[in-house]
């Protein structure tokens, strides 16, 4: 992210923010609807609009028409709970107030994210330290059989070692419905990706190699064989920029959470 640089604004750059602000504003007041009397402001419409953008959706009259519907249904449903006193519930009156809470944090760490500037620099840092610690690693191209007993891992190990097909018992015996199809390969990873007690297991065998016992984890217990190993791959700067900024400013973010903690009277 680069630093904003500061330019002299001219004439025509100042009348252009002043129209901006005037706009905005209008549209803050000026009302979408009224329902009942009570007004639904067009800025509203306008944020449901910018978000409906931001995936994907196209800005037509048809979709603001649909938008404006949904906005009077609402409103027309929230005064009928309010007629009713549904607000004075314990229930309704908590999730409100989880509901205030939740866009108030949103809005700070909206806040914090626009007021910290991570640059190039920052993020290439951060980049050197990642790629320093995956220089040395290898990745593992495994294939496993996940069963729910011991016995019958250690069954399948047998059958193998006697020239049974390790993709056909896959496909036949393994409970994990993403692998069996593909005759039990899980594809390239590496170690510290792979499940609970899988690190171990993995970096101790070789190449072609097939677990001498069973390993288990928590899913149940996996006859496992590794297809192949390499060194594992550094993604390029670019490639790993948006998630690398992403990871400092909530490590920031953190840090600034505890900080509030730490000057808070918590009792």
């Amino acid at each position: 992210m680069q630093p904003v640089k500061i330019f002299q604004l001219t004439l025509l750059c100042i009348l252009g923010s002043i129209a901006m602000i005037a706009n905005s504003y209008a549209q803050s007041i000026t009302p979408m609807a009224k329902v009942n009397g009570v007004v639904i402001p067009n800025s509203r419409l306008e944020l449901l609009m910018k978000g409906l953008i931001s995936q994907g959706q196209a800005d037509t009259p048809e979709t603001r028409k649909a938008v404006r519907e949904d906005l009077i249904k609402q409103e027309l449903l929230a005064q009928e709970a309010l007629k009713k006193g549904l607000d004075k519930t314990a229930d309704t009156s908590m999730q409100l107030e989880f509901s205030r809470q939740s866009v108030l944090i949103k809005a700070l760490q909206n806040d914090f994210i626009n007021t910290r500037k991570i640059t190039d620099e920052d993020m290439r840092k951060e980049y050197e330290t990642v790629k320093m610690q995956l220089l040395g690693e290898q990745d593992y191209n495994i294939r496993h059989i996940l069963v729910g007993s011991e016995a019958e891992a250690t069954d399948i190990i047998a059958r193998i070692k006697k020239g049974s097909k390790f993709d056909q018992i896959a496909k036949d015996k393994s409970l994990d419905s993403g692998s069996k199809a593909k005759g039990g390969e899980l594809g390239w990873a590496p170690a510290r990706a792979l499940l609970q007690s899988f690190p171990e297991a993995v970096t101790k065998m070789k190449k072609g190699q097939l677990t001498e016992s069973p390993v288990q984890t928590p899913s149940g217990w996996h006859v496992i064989r590794i297809d192949d190993i390499r060194p594992a791959k550094v993604p390029a700067f670019e490639e790993v920029k948006q998630n690398i900024q992403q990871s400092i400013v909530q490590r920031l973010f953190m840090s600034y959470l505890e900080d509030l903690k730490a000057k808070a009277k918590i009792e």
